[in-house]
C-alpha cells in the first residue's frame, strides 16, 4: 500500500451497519509524526472498544473530536498533514455536508476491515475545526488494527475544547464513570497502583461508597444508556417482538459430564487449556445440529425463506463490564475437541476484557448461554437476532436424584432451549433438546451422531 500524507481522517464504519461510536481516548496528540497504520484513537461501538489505525501518514494537526464525544460516521475527526506542517488557524463553521462514501476521501488510504460501505451519510454540521490541543505525553501504539483492552493512559493534557485541562491516571472505564457522575478527575485524590484513580477512588469523591450505588441524600440515580448496553436493548426488543419465542426445558443427570471434565483435565492435550461443563455441552450441541440442522438456521422475512446453514458459528453469550456480548466461534463444528475448548477460552476471555473485535460478534448461527456460573437453575433465554435458537445452561448442583430404586446424590442440571417457532416446530425443537440432554448425561453416546 503506498504511503498517504495528508487528509482528514473521516469516521469509518467498522462494523455491520454502524452510525456513531464514542470517542474513548487518543492514543496521538497535536504534533505527533504518524505513520499509515498506527493506532491513533480508541473508540465504542455499539458492540465493542476498537483501536482506529491511520490511513495517513505524516504530523497530527488537530483532534477534531474530543473524548467522551459521540460522533456520527463520516464525521472528520483528526487532520493529519506532511510532517513539519503547522496547525492551521480555526476555520468558519461548516454546514451539513453529503459524504459518498463509497469513494473514499483523496488521498486517503484504504486500510484492511476500514473500508466504504455501499450507503450515503449525512454528518452534521460542526460549529467549526476544533482549538488545537496542548502538549501530551505520547503513549505506545501497535501496526495493527486491533480491539483494545481497557489501558491505563498516560498523564497528559486533555485533548479537547480545554487544552488547559491536565488529565490524572485512569483507565477508560474510569473515565466513563466519573464523566457519567460529574466528577472531575484532577481533584480525586489517587488510591490506585502507580498513583491511578480507581473506581473507589471516584465513587467516594461522588459522595457513593463501593458498596452503596446511590449517591449520599439521593433516591433515584440516572445512568445513560448507550454504547454495548443500548446495542444490547434494540437487538432483545427486535428478536422478543418479532419471533415468536417457545421455550422447553429438561432437568438431567449430569454426573457423568462432571466425571468427564475431570478426566479429561488430567489429558496433556488439556494441560494449558480451561475444562469445563461448558465444553462438552458445546460439543453436545454441535452434534446434536446435525440431526436437527432446522435448529441452525434463519429466517429471512423478506424472501420469506428458511436459510439453513451448513457450519455452525457458535456464540458464546458473555457479560462484560460494557453489557453483554455474544462472540462467536466461526465453524465451531470443524473443530476437534482440544481446538474447541482453546477456541471457548480465547473467545470467552477476549470478550471479558472488552477486546472483542467486531467481526466476531457478526454471523452467529447459534448461542449457549451459560447463566448457571452465576448459580441460577435455568431461564427462557432470548434469541439472539439472526439466529434460531439458544441453549440456555443451568448450575450443576448436587441434588437427590432416583437411580434404579435407590434415590443417591448426583450432580443435577437443567437445560432449557427457545426456539423459534415459526419454522421450527415442537418436535424438532424438543428433539434437539433430547439429544443435547442425552449427550451430557452420557458422553459416551455422542459416538451414535
Amino acid at each position: 500500500m503506498s504511503t498517504q500524507t495528508a487528509g482528514e481522517y473521516k469516521l469509518p464504519d467498522v462494523g455491520e451497519g454502524l452510525t456513531e461510536a464514542e470517542i474513548v481516548a487518543w492514543r496521538v496528540k497535536e504534533g505527533d509524526v504518524v505513520a499509515v497504520n498506527d493506532v491513533i484513537v480508541e473508540i465504542e461501538t455499539a458492540k465493542s472498544v476498537v483501536e482506529l489505525p491511520s490511513p495517513f501518514a505524516g504530523t497530527v494537526l488537530a483532534l477534531l473530536a474530543a473524548e467522551g464525544e459521540t460522533v456520527q460516521v463520516g464525521t472528520p475527526i483528526i487532520r493529519i498533514g506532511e510532517e513539519g506542517a503547522a496547525a492551521p488557524a480555526p476555520g468558519p463553521a461548516r454546514g451539513p455536508e453529503v459524504i459518498d462514501t463509497n469513494v473514499p476521501p483523496a488521498g486517503q488510504a484504504t486500510l484492511v476491515g476500514y473500508g466504504p460501505k455501499q450507503r450515503t451519510l449525512r454528518r452534521r454540521a460542526r460549529k467549526g475545526d476544533a482549538v488545537p490541543a496542548a502538549p501530551v505525553v505520547e503513549t505506545p501504539v501497535v501496526a495493527a488494527p486491533v480491539v483494545a483492552a481497557p489501558v491505563v493512559e498516560e498523564v497528559a493534557q486533555r485533548p479537547s475544547r480545554d487544552p488547559g485541562a491536565v488529565r490524572a491516571l485512569a483507565k477508560p472505564l474510569v473515565r466513563r464513570l466519573a464523566r457519567d457522575l460529574g466528577v472531575d478527575l484532577t481533584a480525586v485524590p489517587a488510591t490506585g497502583p502507580g498513583g491511578t484513580v480507581s473506581k473507589d477512588d471516584v465513587l467516594a469523591a461522588a459522595g457513593r461508597s463501593a458498596t452503596s450505588p446511590a449517591a449520599a441524600g439521593a433516591r433515584e440515580t440516572r445512568e445513560p444508556v448507550k454504547g454495548v448496553r443500548k446495542q444490547m436493548a434494540a437487538a432483545m426488543v427486535s428478536s422478543a417482538f418479532s419471533a415468536p419465542h417457545a421455550t422447553t426445558w429438561v432437568t438431567i443427570d449430569a454426573t457423568a459430564t462432571v466425571e468427564l471434565v475431570d478426566r479429561l483435565r488430567e489429558r496433556r492435550e488439556f494441560a494449558e487449556v480451561k475444562v469445563s461443563p461448558l465444553l462438552v455441552a458445546a460439543r453436545a450441541c454441535l452434534l446434536a445440529l446435525r440431526r436437527t440442522p432446522l435448529v441452525n438456521s434463519t429466517w429471512d422475512e423478506a424472501a420469506q425463506e428458511v436459510v439453513v446453514k451448513r457450519y455452525v458459528n457458535l456464540g458464546i453469550a458473555a457479560a462484560t463490564p460494557r453489557g453483554l456480548v455474544v462472540p462467536n466461534v466461526k465453524d465451531a463444528d470443524a473443530l476437534s475437541l482440544v481446538e474447541l475448548a482453546r477456541a471457548l477460552e480465547d473467545l470467552t476471555s477476549t470478550a471479558r476484557e472488552g477486546r472483542t473485535q467486531p467481526a466476531d460478534l457478526a454471523g452467529g448461527s447459534f448461542t449457549i448461554s451459560n447463566i448457571g456460573v452465576f448459580g441460577v437453575d435455568g431461564g427462557t433465554p432470548i434469541i439472539n437476532p439472526g439466529e434460531s435458537a439458544i441453549l440456555c445452561l443451568g448450575a450443576i448442583k448436587p441434588q437427590p436424584w432416583v437411580v434404579g430404586d435407590q434415590v443417591v446424590p448426583r450432580q443435577v442440571m437443567t437445560l432449557s432451549l427457545s426456539f423459534d417457532h415459526r419454522h421450527v416446530d415442537g418436535a424438532t425443537g424438543t428433539q434437539f433438546l433430547a439429544d443435547v440432554a442425552g449427550i451430557i448425561s452420557d458422553p459416551g453416546t455422542a459416538l451414535l451422531f
